[in-house]
C-alpha cells in the first residue's frame, strides 16, 4: 500500500516526531510507514489521515 504521509506531513509543516505524537506511535514507525517498509494498521492508519486533517484514501493508496 502506497501513502503521500510524508508530502501531506511537510505542507503542513509537521515533523514525524509531532505526527508520531499525535498517533500515539513512534517517530520510527512513522518513518517506516512513509519509507513504505510497513502497513500501517486500520487503526492507525485512520489515525494518521485524522492528525493531516484528510480522508484515509487521501493519504493511503491500495495498489
Amino acid at each position: 500500500m502506497k501513502n503521500i504521509i510524508k508530502q501531506l506531513r511537510k505542507k503542513s509543516n509537521m515533523t514525524q516526531a509531532k505526527l508520531a505524537e499525535l498517533c500515539k506511535a513512534s517517530r520510527q514507525t512513522i518513518n517506516c510507514i512513509e519509507n513504505d517498509k510497513y502497513d500501517p494498521t486500520l487503526e492507525l492508519a485512520f489515525k494518521i489521515a485524522r492528525a493531516l486533517e484528510k480522508n484515509i484514501e487521501e493519504v493511503f493508496i491500495y495498489e
